[in-house]
């Protein structure tokens, strides 16, 4: 199993925790950038979020 399908199979297992984690970076970016890329930053977030784990956990 390469690298790539452990971080999918990671993804998959551990949905809630990626989401949380992805969330929480975006938060430190936004942090950083003062909030004036908060709509972009936003939605990397959420465009990541839905293409981790099976299921996404966060809107």
């Amino acid at each position: 199993m390469g690298f790539m399908d452990q971080a999918k199979d990671f993804a998959d297992k551990h949905d809630e925790q990626v989401d949380q984690g992805l969330e929480k970076a975006g938060d430190q970016v936004d942090q950083r950038t003062g909030n004036k890329y908060s709509d972009k930053i936003d939605q990397g977030v959420d465009q990541a979020q839905a293409r981790t784990g099976e299921g996404d956990t966060q809107q």
